[in-house]
């Protein structure tokens, strides 16, 4: 891998990890309903509500799920959202 005299190694590390394909994963709670995180789901990851109640159940019975891929840089606030409303939820 060639660099440009203005790109430092530490630069080309995080555009490397910024373009590599990562995921939501929500883990389950004993405080969140299933209405609120299908709300969530749909509202900040995109999801039908068809696939929101499919995520919720898995997360339920299998203790997490993954709910949305993508670069980390388009992860970032739908994850942050997540947080913000109380879910538990990480960018792996």
């Amino acid at each position: 891998m060639n660099l440009s005299y203005t790109q430092t190694r530490e630069e080309a590390d995080f555009d490397l990890l910024e373009a590599q394909e990562v995921s939501i994963v929500l883990y389950n709670d004993d405080v969140n309903t299933f209405d609120h995180v299908i709300e969530c789901l749909m509202k900040y990851c995109g999801h039908a509500a068809e696939q929101a109640e499919q995520c919720a159940w898995i997360t339920h019975l299998k203790g997490k799920c993954v709910v949305k891929n993508g670069s980390w840089q388009t992860l970032k606030a739908p994850c942050e959202a997540l947080l913000s409303n109380g879910l538990s939820a990480v960018i792996e």
